[in-house]
């Protein structure tokens, strides 16, 4: 399991304008956790900050302060919290900035885990490596819920939509907890949109003393990269876009073709487990995709003892089963978990993987904000369709079609149309038009953000360069073979993108 959590756990994608250049003028001085308005903040003034990095542990860690609104700077300012492992070798090229993915995912919590187990010597000893919370997550300035049992009951409860009464009821429940995480957050809940993120990332760039922005994004990152590459393409430095986003897509898009991904790889993971011993999955492929549909339909009746008063219900085996289709490696697991679960009755593997998707201690509460941020930052980037109970229905169908086993628990539910904050785009394709090469790195059978999208990325991107894991599992980079990491390598050492088709 903690390899799970290392490989897996930072890189969840669930269910993505000018600011003055850098001058000396007087800093603005950080507050801590500070939302308040009445400083006098300019842009000239958050670039000429100092930062001042302080030892933690083996790295050096600092906190930095981003406009809560880029557009209104009265509205005061927030943290950003940094960790950099500073380069090992005497040749540093600048820092490379990275992010996980989410949204909502801590960068420094992944920063342990790129340093030991993604990035190669070569960069590390070229590189700082430079982590950051993104605004409303981890240790920056964040989205808050309130306490007791409110976003445990959210995330993890079995909610059926059978009427338009059943709807209205899942809508009223979305617009109650967004309220508590308003009332929680304050302003900022309606400024953690993805463009705000990218204006800050310049700022970070600035503040690193780098002329150009270094930066290797997994998931939800390459949202974060292409947007920044949108609005700075004269600042893009070396860019790795790693289990791409295509920024054009809908949100019904996106949904349907998630759905349609994670249907590929689940019946990956059902053809090698049957193929294997001691697999508990009987029958053709079909039948072993039905029964894993069965067992979730019934944890929703009769939830799984888990061992300790825990159960596992629907939500939570669903759960369970999806974070081990990130990483093929981590298929072992889901087996032990089917088996626990369909000869044993036992929810205890599946309880455990589901909090490690969830990033939830075993008594409900939460290691992280993760889960809340990633409603808040995709509610603003994400119109929605605000559809009738018939319409929903007929949604959910066009879902299952291309993905049977769970395509209609992606499609129905209740989500950002009754969340209090409005989106602050519309979905469009990203140029970057006098940008740099942008290397995208995409696999043919990632499930969360299929290879389509990587396609798609690297066509509209002016400089894209798109380049191929023959593989299983969401994002290439550190975890396939060597032939996609001396790639990667190459291209942020030297500059050097692969050739046109390259596939590994």
């Amino acid at each position: 399991m903690t390899r799970l959590v290392a490989s897996v756990g930072a890189l969840l994608l669930v269910l993505s304008g000018c600011v003055a250049s850098k001058v000396q003028s007087t800093p603005v001085e950080p507050t801590a956790g500070s939302t308040t308005a009445g400083t006098a903040v300019t842009a000239d003034g958050l670039y000429a900050q100092k930062v001042a990095w302080a030892a933690c542990g083996e790295d050096q860690c600092a906190t930095v302060t981003a406009p809560v609104d880029w557009a209104d700077l009265s509205l005061g300012t927030i943290d950003l919290a940094l960790e950099k492992h500073v380069a090992t070798g005497a040749d540093r090229k600048g820092s490379l900035l990275i992010n996980p993915g989410g949204p909502g995912q801590s960068g420094i919590d992944f920063l342990s885990s790129a340093v030991s187990n993604l990035l190669g010597p070569g960069i590390l000893a070229a590189y700082d490596i430079v982590a950051f919370d993104p605004r409303g997550t981890g240790a920056s300035t964040a989205v808050r819920c309130g306490g007791g049992t409110l976003v445990d009951d959210y995330l993890t409860a079995d909610v059926e939509i059978r009427s338009q009464a059943e709807l209205d009821a899942a809508r009223a429940r979305v617009a109650d907890v967004g309220k508590a995480c308003l009332d929680a957050t304050g302003q900022l809940m309606g400024h953690v949109d993805t463009v705000s993120a990218a204006k800050d990332l310049d700022l970070l760039r600035a503040l690193v003393g780098d002329p150009k922005l270094n930066f290797l994004g997994y998931s939800y990152g390459t949202f974060l990269g292409s947007t920044y590459a949108g609005l700075f393409p004269d600042k893009v430095g070396r860019f790795v876009l790693d289990g791409a986003l295509d920024p054009s897509m809908t949100n019904d898009e996106l949904s349907l073709q998630q759905a349609e991904g994670f249907e590929k790889a689940l019946r990956a993971y059902v053809a090698d487990c049957q193929a294997a011993r001691g697999c508990p999955l009987t029958g053709t492929v079909d039948d072993g995709m039905k029964q894993i549909r069965q067992l979730v339909d019934r944890a929703k009746v009769r939830p799984l003892d888990a061992g300790g008063g825990a159960t596992v219900n629907g939500a939570l085996a669903s759960y369970g089963i999806i974070v081990t289709l990130y990483d093929d490696s981590s298929w072992p697991y889901l087996t032990a978990a089917l088996t626990e679960a369909l000869t044993q009755s036992s929810g205890a593997t599946l309880l455990q993987l589901a909090n490690i998707y969830l990033d939830r201690n075993a008594d409900g509460t939460y290691t992280s904000n993760a889960m809340m941020a990633f409603t808040a930052i995709n509610c603003l980037d994400y119109p929605v369709v605000s559809r009738s109970y018939d319409d929903l229905v007929a949604f959910a169908a066009t879902a299952a079609a291309v993905a049977p086993t769970f395509g209609d628990q992606f499609a129905m539910t209740a989500g950002c149309e009754a969340w209090p904050e409005q989106p602050t785009r519309e979905p469009a394709a990203i140029h970057a038009v006098g940008a740099g090469p942008i290397l995208v790195v995409g696999t043919t059978g990632d499930p969360a953000t299929p290879y389509s999208w990587a396609q798609a990325l690297a066509s509209q991107l002016d400089s894209g360069h798109l380049l191929t894991w023959k593989g299983q599992g969401h994002t290439a980079y550190g975890r396939s073979n060597a032939c996609v990491s001396d790639a990667v390598d190459g291209y942020l050492l030297d500059g050097t993108v692969p050739a046109d088709g390259t596939t590994c």
